[in-house]
């Protein structure tokens, strides 16, 4: 069984978007793009060429596809040979084709097709971005880990990566490490069912 790793950029108040620009998803009137842009400085660019650099696969939604996909090709770099380079799936029932190099269009039902991607062979299947994508997994529970890259900012309304439909459940932190200008960098992976307590005078637990 392969495991899925979601990574993501959040704000102190759990709002996910990429180190992209003002314009990078204006979904719902968002007005603060590129807030993340000021934190990735060298160590935050190592952190996620190390996490790239452990992928056996990349799954991506619609929005974060195209977006790579017009990007990496262009790149002339280790970094760029290896986003070139990994095996790549992706999820969309309105994309017809896809022209990236090593890019599978997955067909059917998105949930369906990651679980039946996830009892292939290989290394494990990251998910960067694709919050969309992000929110069916969860719903699912079929995120087995986490990366979460968490800054000091407040955005209001936006994409949260928890969202309303998430399936509850408990999780181990493995990795804390603090990052500059104040981000800190989280890693998790599943730990079982959530768990239930009571305290107060009342209960002798006090």
């Amino acid at each position: 069984m392969r495991k899925l790793v979601v990574t993501a950029f959040i704000s102190a108040d759990g709002v996910m978007q990429a180190p992209g620009g003002p314009d990078e998803d204006r979904d719902g009137g968002f007005g603060h793009g590129g807030w993340a842009v000021p934190f990735v400085g060298e160590r935050v660019l190592e952190v996620m060429s190390e996490f790239t650099r452990g992928a056996g696969a990349l799954l991506l939604g619609r929005r974060t596809y195209e977006e790579f996909a017009a990007t990496w090709p262009l790149a002339d770099d280790p970094h760029g040979d290896l986003m070139n380079g990994l095996p790549k799936y992706v999820a969309s029932r309105t994309l017809g084709a896809v022209g990236w190099r090593n890019t599978t269009l997955l067909r059917g039902k998105a949930a369906e097709t990651v679980a039946e991607l996830k009892r292939g062979d290989g290394g494990d299947i990251q998910v960067h971005g694709s919050s969309g994508l992000i929110q069916t997994l969860l719903a699912h529970d079929l995120a087995d880990e986490f990366q979460l890259l968490v800054f000091p900012v407040l955005t209001g309304p936006g994409k949260r990566l928890f969202g309303d439909g998430t399936a509850a459940g408990g999780l181990e932190l493995t990795h804390t490490e603090r990052l500059p200008r104040g981000g800190l960098l989280h890693r998790y992976t599943r730990a079982g069912k959530l768990e239930y307590g009571a305290m107060g005078p009342e209960t002798g637990n006090w």
